[in-house]
């Protein structure tokens, strides 16, 4: 396991691959699987103990809806995740860019920095209050 312990280019391409490999396999899962009939997909504890929704009820569903290209029904099965989406894929490239500019950097503590993180916090309590309210 000495090519495990070793901080080298190949350990770091292994990883890579690894994650993408694991990354695809759940993509075809999700999009050829409809997770509201099959039981290999995990039930939401919370919702199974006071049968009320968390804000990531409806998530499996909506990934399956979107990988399907059923864009309307994903909403449905859970907004939140749908409007999230773009950006967190954002965060993923502000962080990927090596050498940021100041304005970058100002937008990246705009959007992802510590302020930023109570809204975020906030926007899923409103999101899991309101969508239990009937």
């Amino acid at each position: 396991m000495k090519f495990l312990e070793t901080k080298s280019p190949n350990r770091r391409r292994f990883k890579v691959i690894l994650f993408s490999a694991i990354a695809l396999i759940l993509v075809v899962l999700y999009g050829l699987v409809d997770p509201e009939t099959s039981h290999i997909f995990p039930k939401c504890p919370l919702k199974t103990l006071t049968n009320y929704d968390c804000p990531g009820c409806g998530s499996q569903r909506a990934v399956h809806a979107l990988l399907n290209l059923e864009f309307r029904e994903a909403f449905r099965q859970n907004a939140l995740l749908v409007i999230a989406l773009p950006y967190l894929g954002l965060g993923v490239v502000v962080n990927i860019i090596k050498n940021p500019s100041k304005k970058v950097m100002r937008w990246r503590e705009l959007l992802f920095g510590y302020y930023a993180t109570f809204v975020v916090l906030g926007v899923v309590l409103a999101f899991a209050v309101f969508r239990n309210i009937n």
